[in-house]
């Protein structure tokens, strides 16, 4: 059995309840549906617009994704009613003056477990490493490490003491996870060292703000780190919404980093201390994010860019761009203003009068 072979057949970490109508989804989502849609219709679990088919409930709320909306093949997707006539002939319009709540109410009617992570999933009686744990031959297991139900570690792999190994969790072969770190809900490639205090996989910030309180959105998706990846010390990496957050091969993350979900980062990316990157964002390969640099959400960063230290961007970064400030700029712009900036704010030096014999015509 190879390290890949586990990741490809994984059976996933969530149950899921239903098929619901569209009748039922209605009442739990309190939309409307559209005239002379069909009540009876059912469908069986909840995607994003850029994965959803038949049988897939989606939902839109951000003008960003409209090319997906106009192509989706959901059989049914909460809609705006503003946006109701964009909607595919295909899929039925949810219509919903609140469409994120509504899509955090459907999520917790399909995954009702998916608020509560689960960790190693272990009673009391059990060992610190769980019966059903696959620990291939060469792994070491440290005292006091533990390992959970039906969790799976490669030949070669040291996990250290007091680490926590969840439910269903894969670290492949020849890695490290060290001491107090805890991964769940996540599936770890080959060569990827861990360092102490990181946190992998807990949910995502996902929350429908509103007046009357603020809804829970669950987070069903995973953690996928590909090999040759180091994480730093207390770094947090939190799963997805719908979709995995996927850390590239050979990326090297330093300490206190804060990595949202649905985030995908690119192949060897270097991602220094204190960076902070927003749900759903993309960097693309050899992207180097400095220290206490930040990445707002839905945003993308292409190949080779940079972004400097202590500089947050609020926009595209182009691909090989280098960007400084805040909000994040190209640096021949942000150096153009902070010249002027300087030269406005030089002190006035008064001009000095000539001599007297001078001023005599002498």
């Amino acid at each position: 059995m190879t390290a890949a072979q586990p990741l490809m057949q994984h059976p996933g970490f969530f149950e899921r309840a239903g098929p619901f109508t569209l009748e039922r989804i209605a009442a739990i989502c309190n939309v409307t549906l559209a005239p002379g849609a069909a009540a009876t219709l059912t469908v069986i679990d909840v995607r994003p617009l850029s994965d959803a088919g038949a049988g897939h409930l989606a939902f839109f709320d951000n003008r960003k994704y409209l090319p997906q909306l106009a192509v989706t093949t959901a059989s049914a997707c909460l809609v705006d009613p503003a946006f109701a006539d964009r909607v595919p002939a295909g899929t039925v319009p949810l219509i919903s003056k609140a469409t994120y709540r509504s899509f955090a109410l459907a999520l917790q009617a399909f995954y009702p477990e998916a608020s509560r992570p689960k960790a190693a999933l272990s009673h009391p009686s059990d060992p610190l490493v769980h019966p059903t744990a696959r620990i291939e031959a060469g792994a070491r297991i440290e005292a006091g490490a533990v390992i959970g139900r039906e969790a799976w570690i490669g030949s070669g792999t040291t996990i250290a003491a007091g680490a926590v190994i969840g439910y269903r969790v894969n670290v492949g072969r020849d890695g490290y996870v060290g001491p107090g770190a805890s991964i769940i809900h996540s599936l770890i490639g080959n060569r990827v060292v861990v360092h102490g205090g990181a946190r992998l996989g807990q949910d995502g910030f996902g929350f429908a703000m509103g007046a009357g309180g603020h809804i829970k959105v669950p987070q069903i998706g995973r953690v996928i780190i590909q090999d040759d990846v180091e994480i730093g010390a207390n770094t947090c990496i939190d799963r997805g919404a719908l979709k995995d957050t996927i850390i590239g091969e050979g990326t090297k993350i330093d300490n206190l980093v804060q990595i949202g979900h649905n985030v995908v980062v690119g192949r060897h990316c270097v991602i220094v201390a204190q960076v902070a990157i927003a749900g759903s964002s993309v960097l693309g390969d050899y992207v180097v994010l400095a220290g206490q640099s930040g990445v707002s959400g839905h945003l993308n960063v292409g190949d080779g860019a940079q972004v400097a230290g202590a500089s947050h961007a609020i926009e595209d970064v182009p691909a090989g761009a280098k960007y400084v400030g805040t909000p994040a700029k190209p640096i021949r712009d942000w150096t153009r203003e902070q010249i002027a900036i300087k030269r406005l704010t030089a002190p006035v030096v008064p001009k000095t009068r000539g001599n007297a014999a001078s001023d005599d015509g002498e």
